[in-house]
């Protein structure tokens, strides 16, 4: 199994942000974790990256126990996290953004060959290269932070809220992106509340709800639960 996490409980402050919630990926998979606003996604995914400490439990990476280390070893692990709301710095160029994400790889080669890799799978990016971020489109902003995420060379992707913000049309374009990705050897762990796109590319889903995981299985099974079908797909 390529991600444990395994029994992580987590607070801000004093609230309860997750509760006793196990997740597992495994290699060369997609994992989705769907749930409304304000039910944990993005704490998991943040717990992940190091970016907040546990209360309790443990999380493993590639048989390597990471809560505790710092979030750029953690990176060089080859976990990698896209953020909500995609940060990218948007007055610099589409290039030094892209750069940026290999700032961890010292090999000029490496770093350059996974440069043709991202504009081959987004030459709208390449057409952009010397524009800065914060004048693309929605839909390319968010181009240009998986690719930024895939220029530091994931072993596993983590994907927080990709969808938020984009029209339809884009959405589907980003679920190509997500299958390709995927493909190409890069396992995922997707958080959205886009729940059609979120089932549409998993192998396996988890629905949380106030910090709890309250469903789990494969996707197909997932799918068609009642729960799932009444809570999230108007069945």
């Amino acid at each position: 199994m390529l991600l444990k996490v395994k029994n992580i409980t987590v607070h801000y402050g004093k609230s309860l942000a997750l509760n006793d919630v196990s997740v597992e990926v495994a290699e060369g998979s997609v994992v989705s974790i769907i749930g409304a606003n304000g039910a944990g996604k993005s704490t998991i995914l943040r717990s992940l990256s190091g970016l907040m400490p546990l209360t309790s439990g443990g999380i493993w990476f590639s048989d390597k126990r990471i809560d505790g280390m710092a979030a750029n070893e953690i990176v060089k692990l080859g976990l990698v996290h896209i953020p909500e709301g995609r940060k990218l710095f948007p007055y610099l160029t589409v290039l030094v953004n892209l750069k940026l994400g290999a700032s961890l790889h010292k090999d000029k080669s490496g770093t350059n060959q996974a440069m043709e890799e991202v504009f081959e799978r987004f030459p709208i990016l390449y057409e952009r290269r010397n524009q800065q971020a914060g004048t693309l489109s929605g839909g390319e902003q968010q181009m240009l932070a998986i690719a930024r995420g895939l220029m530091a060379r994931p072993r596993l992707l983590l994907m927080d809220e990709p969808s938020l913000g984009l029209a339809p049309i884009v959405v589907d374009e980003l679920a190509e992106v997500i299958k390709d990705i995927n493909q190409r050897g890069v396992s995922i762990l997707l958080v959205e509340q886009n729940i059609p796109l979120a089932l549409r590319v998993a192998n396996r889903g988890y629905a949380l709800q106030v910090g709890k995981v309250v469903l789990e299985g494969d996707i197909d099974e997932f799918k068609s639960t009642e729960t799932v079908r009444r809570a999230y797909l108007g069945g």
